[in-house]
């Protein structure tokens, strides 16, 4: 799009590099800004940055959780899924992981939600942020309803009354295509309990 602004000038490139010397753009990663803090134009999303930084992708785990309102932690940084292998960028507007999940499972249980009029991203629903942590937490595999309420209640510190609105039928239809099946598996089982 900037170079499409630009089309006028002979050597765009040149312009480029004078606006982000400016302060008038900020480079994001190679061929990816956003308007710089000398121009007065909103920031995009950092949600919407995520997205475009490394694509395919969609919010998820924390990053995910949070904007859902699950957990009561504010998240320092910008947690993403993508089909791509894992990637972590730091950025003069945050920090931005991305982990590597397979197709299809990759593919369920994405949201496009309007931020803004002009601001669309993708992110993960409800139970497919809680589904994407347990497949992508080392260490986390469920063996029992007691073990799988401690991971809920005590470590991701998430409300019951919110475990008990999402639905189990949607997350037991991505099981066979999931990573970690029998974690999932006692996760629905847990949550039916509730």
């Amino acid at each position: 799009m900037v170079m499409e602004m630009l089309s006028e000038y002979n050597r765009p490139n040149d312009k480029i590099s004078e606006l982000l010397k400016s302060g008038e753009l900020l480079s994001i990663r190679r061929g990816l800004y956003i308007p710089g803090s000398e121009l007065d134009l909103p920031t995009p999303d950092l949600f919407l940055i995520a997205n475009h930084l490394r694509g395919p992708s969609y919010i998820s785990v924390e990053s995910a959780l949070s904007y859902w309102e699950m957990i009561p932690e504010r998240v320092y940084e910008t947690s993403s899924v993508t089909i791509k292998t894992s990637k972590n960028y730091s950025t003069p507007v945050g920090r931005f992981t991305y982990q590597h999940l397979s197709a299809p499972y990759y593919s369920f249980g994405i949201k496009s939600i309007r931020l803004t009029p002009q601001q669309t991203i993708m992110i993960a629903s409800q139970e497919k942020a809680l589904c994407d942590k347990i497949i992508l937490t080392q260490g986390v595999l469920l063996r029992s309803i007691r073990q799988t309420m401690d991971f809920l209640l005590e470590d991701m510190r998430i409300d019951e009354d919110t475990l008990q609105q999402l639905n189990t039928s949607t997350i037991q239809s991505w099981i066979d295509d999931a990573p970690k099946k029998s974690s999932l598996q006692m996760l629905v089982k847990t949550l039916e309990r509730l």
